[in-house]
């Protein structure tokens, strides 16, 4: 039985649609001359800001004639259960929340970066994936905390029913391993960072980068009816930021941090965990198939899971052709 009734976690998805952040643009409709308001969703890192920060600061939006008006969120899911009910445009999800587009739910219009910053964190005392049979796992379902818990379990040959594993929002999950309330966490940094401030002995027992022959790549994803007009134009935006973030690393994070309004340092950190390409190199990956090796792989894997039945073609979910049409433009 969960340690927190599904009241509470509703609750939290409600109040987590409820935060909003208006970009520098500023303006939620047409007040910019025949602008187009763009409704986006992000989370709140490096992963999920740096673009949106560069494209505020560089004027790529007003150059596109696209007006964007953000709303944050603690996680992939949430965005995309808003782009299926009507009341986001875009959103970022990171490689946990990839079996959602692949059911058909959302569609991938943008790879944006290869992120190893999943954890699984123990108590202090729990030194190994092994020693948490039996134990509390908190978990925020359907994210790469869940993906990288069960990647562990499947590399140290358990399965999920050998612990008790705990769904709950990422705040939670943070406050409930401060607290003792569980013994482990599937989750991400930076979160991972405000937990060690707290309990700096814990154990990082599972790592997305301990499977060096997987790929986990982040993206933007629209909703399924969204109008391709207005998901080019965003494209361009978003490939335009990416090659800025790629020439210029330390610029981004602080643009970044500005948008996030935290320390730099820690921005600094968690980009540690990214890897950036340029939009060509995304473009020749589109083209020779690395992107969809890297959507496949994936789809393995939560096929593995139950969360998908069956891999679906890449390209029934991931808009290549679109992605490399904006950039010959």
């Amino acid at each position: 039985m969960s340690l927190f009734p599904r009241a509470l976690a509703a609750s939290a998805a409600v109040s987590v649609l409820a935060l909003s952040v208006t970009g520098c643009s500023g303006d939620s409709g047409d007040s910019g001359g025949g602008t187009a308001k763009v409704r986006f969703g992000y989370i709140s890192d490096y992963n999920g800001a740096s673009l949106l920060a560069i494209a505020d600061q560089q004027g790529l939006w007003k150059k596109e004639g696209l007006s964007p008006q953000y709303s944050v969120f603690t996680n992939g899911p949430l965005q995309i259960q808003a782009l299926g009910g009507g009341s986001l445009d875009f959103g970022y999800i990171g490689p946990g929340a990839m079996w959602l587009p692949a059911t058909g739910k959302a569609e991938v219009v943008a790879v944006n970066t290869l992120a190893y910053a999943d954890r699984v964190i123990a108590q202090p005392g729990i030194k190994t994936i092994q020693d948490l049979k039996g134990k509390k796992v908190g978990v925020p379902a359907g994210t790469s905390g869940e993906m990288v818990l069960n990647l562990a379990l499947q590399k140290a040959g358990m399965k999920p029913e050998d612990i008790t594993k705990v769904p709950m929002d990422p705040a939670t999950v943070v406050s409930a391993f401060v607290s003792g309330q569980i013994d482990g966490a599937g989750l991400w940094y930076p979160l991972i960072d405000s937990i060690k401030a707290k309990k700096p002995g814990l154990n990082e027992v599972g790592s997305t980068k301990d499977f060096s022959d997987k790929a986990f790549p982040t993206a933007f994803v629209s909703g399924t009816k969204t109008d391709k007009g207005l998901t080019t134009k965003v494209v361009k935006v978003l490939q335009q930021a990416n090659d800025y973030r790629a020439a210029h690393p330390e610029e981004a994070i602080d643009a970044a941090a500005k948008l996030l309004k935290v320390d730099r340092a820690k921005v600094a950190a968690d980009a540690a965990n990214v890897k950036t390409m340029t939009t060509a190199d995304l473009v020749a990956k589109t083209g020779d198939g690395t992107v969809a090796s890297w959507l496949d792989g994936l789809g393995e894997f939560f096929v593995s899971t139950g969360q998908l039945k069956s891999v679906p073609k890449s390209d029934t979910y991931y808009e290549g052709d679109l992605y490399t049409k904006a950039y010959a433009k």
